[in-house]
């Protein structure tokens, strides 16, 4: 039966991929849209929290880990967000579900693994509408747009020393963004349109060093140090701007914009390195507790296709704390007692600044971990209350609530059984 539930998570997630957007936040007008979190829903219900390896689970984010897998694991998560938007003068709901992995971890030997997956990098998902009124003509301003980045990655990490793992993942992202600006005037028969689409690949890598000594007979100190690298990405760019009539919608004359005379056709863009650096302790298969600092240079970014009047770059950070629980990971008389209880807050300044006003971005974690009958396998479920944004300077508040499902099955559950 659960082999059947991962395979129609994996099928409706995968054309969930390609078929609708990933998010539906105003936020995804800026830069390449809403990054996605990368981990998996363990990691996500502590807060985002990385540094943890272990023999049965994938950690998407921290390639060391990969070091300690001992089974080979198949992993999936998908997330339904609720998503409150509010203005000084308005409010309304919507909600989007998604994929967020696919993944598979391997083991090749004793203190060495690797992995592959696909998962969604960034998300655009936007329809936003301005109007400004002046000498009894009104302007009407819509913005639209869809799609974002994909990712395939290669992951590998490897026990240098007893108490030292070093992992090293290669990302290929690629996509399509599309967006669309709408100007109607009241005062006028035809509309004006300014359409254009980015397609964009490129490589980026990710390099983490695991050091996780024994501080006493029972106690571990984790700490991990992570570099996502600059990621350089080649965007080949369109336009086309024209008009249309507003009684019918018709397009009357839509030209295409020579960007090579303009020197757009082909733009880089350069998202800078991430550093994360995280220190925790805890008892093996009993408990952990740990917290981690990320910051990067989001004021180098660079994309001279899409600029914004009104947007600022500055360097981004955050902080987040989480662990998790097992009362007796073993039990035989008590199914409760297996269960992996997870929690964690995050708190981050996401480096843009909109009309004078830092955007940043809240969030309190909490999720369950459920064994799959006697089976090391386990369902995680988590959940994620945060806020994003400020009604102040005419911006847009959102308030969210996340559910996160997602498999972690061994290769136990892929074995035909044997009588002898």
């Amino acid at each position: 039966m659960i082999k059947k539930i991962f395979v129609a998570i994996v099928l409706l997630s995968s054309i969930g991929l390609s078929a609708q957007n990933g998010t539906v936040s105003p936020y995804s007008y800026f830069g390449l849209g809403d990054t996605r979190n990368s981990g998996t829903v363990d990691n996500q219900m502590m807060g985002g929290i990385s540094m943890v390896g272990d023999s049965i689970h994938i950690n998407l984010k921290n390639p060391a880990a990969y070091s300690k897998l001992m089974l080979t694991t198949y992993a999936a998560g998908i997330s339904y967000n609720n998503i409150g938007l509010k203005t000084s003068d308005a409010s309304q709901s919507t909600s989007v579900t998604n994929l967020d992995y696919l993944s598979i971890g391997v083991p090749l030997g004793k203190g060495f693994g690797v992995g592959f997956g696909l998962m969604p990098f960034t998300s655009v998902g936007y329809d936003l509408e301005t109007s400004t009124t002046v000498d009894d003509v009104t302007i009407i301003n819509n913005y639209a747009g869809d799609g974002g980045l994909n990712r395939v990655y290669f992951s590998l990490g490897y026990q240098l020393l007893d108490d030292i793992s070093i992992g090293a993942t290669v990302n290929y992202n690629f996509g399509t963004i599309n967006s669309t600006r709408v100007q109607t005037s009241s005062d006028a028969q035809y509309g004006a349109l300014d359409r254009r689409e980015t397609q964009v690949g490129g490589f980026d890598f990710n390099y983490s060093i695991n050091y996780t000594p024994k501080i006493s007979e029972k106690y571990t100190l984790y700490t991990t140090i992570g570099v996502d690298t600059q990621i350089n990405l080649n965007a080949e760019n369109s336009q086309s701007i024209g008009s249309f009539s507003r009684v019918t919608g018709q397009e009357i004359e839509v030209v295409d914009v020579n960007l090579d005379a303009q020197a757009r056709k082909f733009a880089p863009v350069r998202i800078p390195t991430k550093t994360t650096l995280g220190v925790g302790i805890g008892e093996d298969l009993k408990w952990f507790l740990g917290a981690e600092y990320t910051f990067q240079e989001l004021s180098t970014y660079r994309n001279d296709f899409f600029e914004v009047d009104n947007l600022t770059y500055n360097d981004a950070s955050g902080f987040a704390i989480g662990g998790y629980f097992v009362p007796e990971y073993n039990s035989f008389t008590s199914y409760y007692k297996r269960i992996t209880y997870r929690a964690g807050l995050r708190v981050s300044q996401t480096g843009l600044e909109i009309n004078n006003e830092d955007i940043n971005d809240f969030g309190i974690t909490f999720g369950t971990g459920l064994p799959l009958g006697r089976d090391i396998s386990n369902l995680n479920i988590g959940f994620e209350i945060g806020k994003r944004g400020t009604i102040d300077a005419g911006l847009i508040k959102e308030s969210y609530f996340k559910v996160n499902i997602g498999l972690s099955l061994n290769d136990r559950w892929f074995r035909k059984r044997k009588i002898n």
